[in-house]
């Protein structure tokens, strides 16, 4: 549900989870790479910077497969999920591995995503974590940075109510 809520918001939500705003290519990644590393500083982001986008990105992908091949697991003993009936058994089979094998994955991208967010917390100084839980982030003053639009937050309320309203419509026709 939250995943596509996410999804949903990456393309009507506030300017900063806008998809538009923070998804760029490769080589702007290595691009702020480069200047990151360098010793120099990068250009500054009032949202997602360029790595983070990245991690956004794969993060979703994982996710939501994730939450696809949940769909169609099955442990052979006792649970089997909403949708194992509709496919055959050896696409239950590779589904099944594959939701085993991503659930490690998802430990591990957790795990990289808390390591950068201290890094930039410890080292560069710049607190992520607050700007992710309020969605407002302090624009040091060297910086010019007009106010991001923002989305109303009924808006938001409507698409979570949207998601878990077909979360729980694909679990009941499945059942």
């Amino acid at each position: 549900m939250l995943v596509l809520f996410r999804l949903v918001w990456g393309v009507v939500g506030s300017q900063t989870a806008r998809f538009a705003d923070f998804v760029r290519g490769p080589r702007t990644v290595l691009d702020y790479l480069r200047r990151s590393s360098v010793g120099g500083e990068a250009a500054f982001t009032l949202g997602h910077n360029p790595l983070g986008a990245m991690m956004v990105v794969v993060l979703l992908l994982v996710l939501l497969v994730q939450a696809g091949s949940g769909l169609f697991t099955s442990d052979d003993i006792l649970v089997d999920g909403p949708l194992v009936p509709l496919v055959s058994g050896a696409v239950v089979s590779t589904l099944s591995t594959l939701h085993r094998t991503l659930a490690n994955g998802i430990f591990v991208l957790v795990g990289l995503h808390v390591a950068a967010v201290f890094f930039y917390l410890l080292v560069k100084r710049d607190n992520l974590i607050r700007p992710m839980v309020t969605g407002r982030k302090r624009v040091p003053s060297r910086f010019a940075a007009p106010e991001p639009r923002r989305a109303p937050a009924m808006l938001a309320l409507a698409i979570l109510a949207a998601s878990a309203g077909l979360v729980f419509l694909v679990l009941r026709a499945a059942a």
